[in-house]
């Protein structure tokens, strides 16, 4: 596990450009192994995740090729393996979303049961397989694996989800693209990565029509073609480097960052007395006098996501009274605030919904937190546990007096592309260790 030492108490200032969502790149790839032909992605991040997700396309026969650092064509013009090993499945959770493909491909896909991934609170499958079983498909658990078969292909059906899971609603619509006749996917995930798996579909061509109250409506085709797709800007980087400018009293611009797809982030950091403005080509964030208390809730989209929580409850840290926390998306999302305490923030956890009653009221999962503020952050030396709380630690290690060592940055490369040199040229102090 890579190790940094971070020498705190600089703000960051500069420019930093931001490339594609990893909450695209990944679900793309897979997308792009329903055609036989080739497809093109422009706008690509070279982050752990994507390598990880290349690595389990190539195990069923996909080929890739760069044209340069953020470009990559992909092709799959047969698939030589149904089976996700174990290793590959163990690394991170996208190994359910080649059901789909593989599906139409071969009939058959046996997917691990484990998965890897973000230790966030669990995220069972049971979404996925209900609605592929819907679909006409036969699900077993057999040696650790889930055996999925649909020898006479997927039909449409009418699928309504208990909640609106984003890698879900990918998994469903890849899925339906091709099956026979029409699926209905009710209380689905409107994310703008959702959206943009959508778009790419619809290039192929998919007929996916998008209706009120969340549902999509898909009509099977027989065949998808290769097609060429840029990815739209990653904005879970792009709001965490503007909480990162504004906690740290900095001011950084975001080249690519876009408002459209950060406008509840925007609005949520204006509020609490963080400044932003907008540009054509990306967002100036920074800090211009002192940061008031909120409360805030996370959600599903266009609500305030759950992956900004973590480097806004640390900008909140930095405001004067107290603030408040609700995560109704993941029920272990805090596991990183021990490691804010023990740097000095003042931060209560709690199981009960200080917010509206959300779905984890009778748990006893803490879900809540109150920030009191604003705090003196003291270095410390951190784990990380995950990718976004990864980042987070990184700005308070940067925001904090003194020496910090952060273990595990390799958790966070998953996510972010050129960190260490990003953060560098912002002003930070890196050295990595062995």
């Amino acid at each position: 596990m890579n190790t940094w030492v971070i020498d705190g108490g600089q703000p960051l200032r500069g420019e930093i450009r931001v490339s594609g969502a990893k909450n695209s790149i990944t679900k793309l790839l897979v997308a792009s192994i329903l055609s036989e032909q080739p497809s093109h992605f422009s706008n690509v991040p070279n982050i752990g995740d994507r390598d990880i997700t290349q690595e389990m396309c190539a195990a069923v026969g996909a080929t890739f090729s760069n044209t340069n650092g953020h470009s990559l064509r992909v092709s799959t013009p047969t698939i030589s393996s149904n089976i996700i090993s174990q290793e590959l499945g163990g690394r991170n959770r996208l190994a359910i979303m080649l059901m789909g493909p593989l599906l139409h491909r071969t009939g058959k896909a046996v997917i691990p049961a484990a998965a890897g991934g973000d230790q966030i609170g669990p995220r069972p499958v049971d979404f996925h397989l209900q609605g592929i079983q819907r679909m006409g498909a036969r699900v077993e658990i057999k040696d650790g694996n889930y055996i999925i078969q649909a020898a006479d292909g997927l039909r449409g059906a009418e699928i309504t989800l208990d909640y609106p899971s984003v890698t879900s609603t990918e998994n469903l619509l890849m899925a339906a693209s091709m099956a026979r006749g029409r699926t209905i996917i009710q209380n689905a995930a409107i994310e703008p990565e959702v959206v943009d798996l959508v778009s790419y579909l619809q290039k192929m061509g998919a007929i996916i029509d998008y209706q009120v109250d969340r549902t999509f409506v898909v009509e099977g085709v027989e065949t998808l073609n290769g097609a060429s797709h840029r990815l739209l800007p990653d904005r879970i980087v792009a709001a965490s480097l503007g909480a990162a400018a504004v906690a740290t009293g900095g001011d950084v611009f975001v080249r690519n960052a876009s408002q459209p797809d950060m406008l509840t982030f925007l609005n949520t950091l204006r509020r609490v007395g963080g400044k932003f403005e907008v540009q054509d080509d990306g967002i100036r964030f920074y800090a211009d006098g002192p940061l008031k208390a909120i409360h805030l809730e996370t959600s599903v989209h266009p609500g305030f996501m759950t992956d900004w929580q973590s480097p806004f409850l640390l900008l909140l840290t930095q405001a004067e009274g107290m603030s408040v926390v609700h995560e109704t998306v993941f029920e272990d999302r805090f596991g990183y605030v021990a490691a804010l305490q023990d740097m000095g923030a003042e931060i209560g956890l709690y199981d009960s919904c200080l917010g509206h009653r959300c779905r984890f009221a009778s748990s006893s999962y803490k879900h809540s937190a109150v920030i009191k503020g604003p705090s003196k952050l003291r270095s410390a030396e951190v784990t990380v546990p995950d990718l976004r709380a990864g980042f987070t630690y990184l700005i308070a290690a940067i925001m904090a007096e003194g020496q910090s060592r952060v273990h595990g940055i390799d958790h966070i490369t998953r996510g972010y592309e050129n960190l260490e040199e990003s953060l560098r040229s912002l002003g930070a102090r890196i050295q990595p260790v062995q």
